[in-house]
């Protein structure tokens, strides 16, 4: 799992099945202060996010079909949980 920022959502008119009803959002990864961040990628939402949330995502695919209750699923990545608040002690 990583900690990510929700910067955008994704817009389709034919999406595969196993995303129908949910939405896809385009998330940053979030580095420490030095580290060079992740490009961004897309996950599907499954806790209503929105931009500007710090989220945390799975990137495991057996995971994320137990969370969406679907043991065919093809799905890579998914937003399992909206960050409140995050402290970092230097």
């Amino acid at each position: 799992m990583i900690l990510a920022k929700v910067v955008g959502t994704v817009v389709t008119t034919i999406s595969h099945p196993d995303f129908k009803k949910r939405r896809l959002l385009v998330v940053q990864p979030l580095a420490l202060p030095n580290d060079t961040p992740e490009g961004y990628f897309i996950a599907l939402d499954s806790t209503h996010a929105g931009v500007g949330d710090t989220v945390l995502v799975n990137r495991e695919g057996g995971g994320n079909r137990q969370v969406l209750e679907n043991p065919d699923g093809c799905v890579n990545s998914v937003i399992v949980g909206i960050v409140d608040s995050l402290y970092l002690e230097e």
